[in-house]
């Protein structure tokens, strides 16, 4: 994968995938030494391009460049001459001119990651792009659900909530499908698209029945940033009806998991007896997140074989 783009889940095969979370099982190891460092990108620059806020994504790339031993710079598009009208473009292309080994890009608007990776030649990482797709975190999560799980072919997978805005979902649901888990979406009918079954979900407007007997729900954070208009009638009616609570967790297997994306809005999508109970896994998705970006870099930025 030396040279290659990540922009998303769906340019990805299964094999792919594989190599991906194997080689991110190997990269968590690294965290849990005295001295968190390796050599394997010693001389490389990574340079992290965040036109939109992030706590997660952005300083789990930084310090898996670290880690790494890469050269990492960050980007803060509020200081720089994106403030004097620069084109997004003509900004990454005076970036590249600097000769990094990688550009992660992280952006408002769905898109930008593969129009700047055209007009460079390194390797550019999608760290979220509009409402298209979030790669990281789907591989994050995949990691974590075959740690919890042993595996993920077989399981059934429901993710509940903004399904139309949430580019984690979409990223999600091309990985577990890729990996043959069966994939549930759950929202109001204003947050489901009216095609979404055609990537092989199944779509439901009620909770319960998305989430009955399932090994996994993933629960997405209300986009607020991203809705253009009223898509339900409050935060407290929508809480009511596809909130994950202790009462509404029975229905799924004794033994699921519980994720989230982050940041959580407690109380809306999540109680917080289950938020900071036993079914969540929501701290070890973060300490993965570390791990798969650490994988990405290596396999993308790599030298090659002599």
């Amino acid at each position: 994968m030396i040279g290659r783009d990540l922009l998303g889940i769906e340019d990805l095969t299964r094999e792919e995938i594989e190599l991906i979370l194997d080689t991110s099982e190997r990269m968590k190891e690294v965290g849990e030494r005295e001295v968190k460092k390796v050599p394997g990108l010693r001389g490389r620059t990574i340079i992290n391009l965040f036109f939109e806020s992030s706590t997660r994504t952005r300083t789990s790339f930084e310090i898996a460049g670290k880690r790494l031993s890469a050269d990492v710079i960050n980007f803060s598009s509020s200081s720089s001459s994106l403030t004097k009208k620069e084109s997004i473009l003509d900004t990454a292309r005076t970036l590249a001119a600097m000769d990094p080994d990688a550009v992660v890009v992280r952006h408002a608007v769905s898109g930008v990651p593969r129009r700047i990776a055209d007009a460079l030649e390194c390797p550019v990482i999608n760290a979220g792009d509009g409402a298209h797709e979030h790669p990281t975190q789907a591989l994050l999560d995949l990691l974590t659900v075959r740690q919890k799980k042993g595996r993920i072919d077989g399981l059934s997978v429901a993710i509940v909530g903004d399904i139309a805005h949430s580019r984690v979902a979409r990223s999600n649901i091309y990985g577990f499908s890729k990996l043959g888990a069966e994939v549930r979406v759950a929202g109001p009918p204003t947050m489901i698209p009216s095609d979404i079954e055609s990537l092989g979900v199944k779509a439901f407007t009620k909770m319960r029945d998305a989430i009955d007997g399932v090994d996994v729900i993933m629960m997405l954070r209300i986009q607020t940033e991203r809705l253009a208009g009223a898509l339900f009638p409050s935060v407290r009616e929508y809480s009511a009806t596809f909130g994950l609570n202790d009462a509404k967790l029975a229905y799924a297997k004794a033994d699921a998991i519980v994720m989230h994306p982050g940041p959580v809005n407690r109380g809306v999508e999540l109680s917080p007896t289950i938020a900071d109970g036993r079914p969540s896994v929501i701290l070890d998705q973060v300490r993965n997140g570390v791990a798969v970006r650490m994988a990405v870099l290596y396999l993308l930025t790599g030298r090659a074989p002599e």
